[in-house]
């Protein structure tokens, strides 16, 4: 199993915490962005996501990245970067968007991802089968 094919794999687990979180007691996410317990879970989630998505791309995995919208990405770095450095100062509504508009559209691509390399490994030729398929 390739570093590339783990990272996107970490990605569908984080994303799939996320949903974990959301889907207990019926919370809104509101309720658990406000949440003293499940906020830190969320944020770590968020922050888990955006360091694979940064190793694919210290690890030159553009063909990967290139899938995602450029702009999701930024913004998932962004909210890492707040999170990470000026924790109480994040706006709640950023992450509720993240999760409401982002997440959905990112899951999807990384479930592609995994479906076509379920038995390939991250290569040039698994993007030209990916790309044609």
């Amino acid at each position: 199993m390739s570093k590339a094919y783990k990272r996107v794999t970490t990605i569908k687990k984080a994303l799939e915490d996320i949903e974990f979180i959301l889907s207990q007691k019926e919370f809104k996410i509101t309720q658990v962005i406000e949440d003293k317990i499940l906020k830190p879970a969320l944020r770590m989630h968020i922050i888990r996501i955006a360091e694979q998505f940064q190793k694919l791309k210290d690890e030159n995995e553009f063909e990967i990245l290139e899938k995602f919208d450029k702009k999701d990405l930024r913004g998932i770095s962004a909210v890492r970067n707040f999170i990470a450095h000026d924790y109480d100062s994040v706006d709640d509504l950023i992450i509720d968007n993240a999760i409401r508009y982002n997440f959905p559209k990112i899951k999807q691509i990384v479930e592609k991802i995994l479906q076509k390399d379920n038995n390939d490994n991250f290569t040039s030729d698994w993007f030209k089968r990916w790309k044609s398929g």
